[in-house]
């Protein structure tokens, strides 16, 4: 499975993270990814190659007051992807209909992805030995966001 990096898109500025004076990077707002399988359309057509981007504040409150969110909570990341998830493919438009249609390996890859793109600077979890019971952190993702 591979994961391209963020491919910047400019909206704004961020300061440099290394804290030179007078250095500002574009704040990267849209990343690339590569679905492990792939979405298939009607017509048979593979779609893997997309781009996600960052989710706002409405992102998350909007499908909070969708019907099938509130029957189903599971249903909350179909929507959200639906809202964030900016090309795929040749699709001319990417929805919660499309996300739903996904293969569920794919909608996972999809999940974490959203996680790492808009979590806050890391994509490290606690865990603990299910056979010591000894806590430690795992890496979620690659060593840089996006890889594997």
């Amino acid at each position: 499975m591979r994961r391209e990096g963020p491919a910047g898109v400019a909206s704004g500025a961020a300061s440099a993270p290394d804290g030179v004076a007078g250095v500002r990077e574009p704040l990267r707002t849209e990343f690339e990814f590569e679905l492990p399988r792939g979405f298939v359309d009607e017509s048979g057509t593979v779609h893997r190659n997309g781009a996600m981007r960052l989710a706002t504040a409405r992102d998350e409150l909007v499908p909070l007051r969708d019907v099938r969110v509130r029957e189903n909570p599971a249903y909350l990341s179909v929507v959200l992807l639906g809202r964030v998830i900016t090309r795929l493919g040749t699709l001319g438009a990417v929805h919660d209909g499309t996300v739903e249609n996904m293969f569920a390996s794919d909608l996972a890859f999809l999940q974490d992805f959203y996680r790492q793109i808009n979590a806050e600077g890391h994509t490290r979890a606690a865990v603990a030995c299910p056979h010591c019971e000894e806590s430690f952190e795992v890496e979620l993702a690659g060593s840089r966001l996006g890889e594997s």
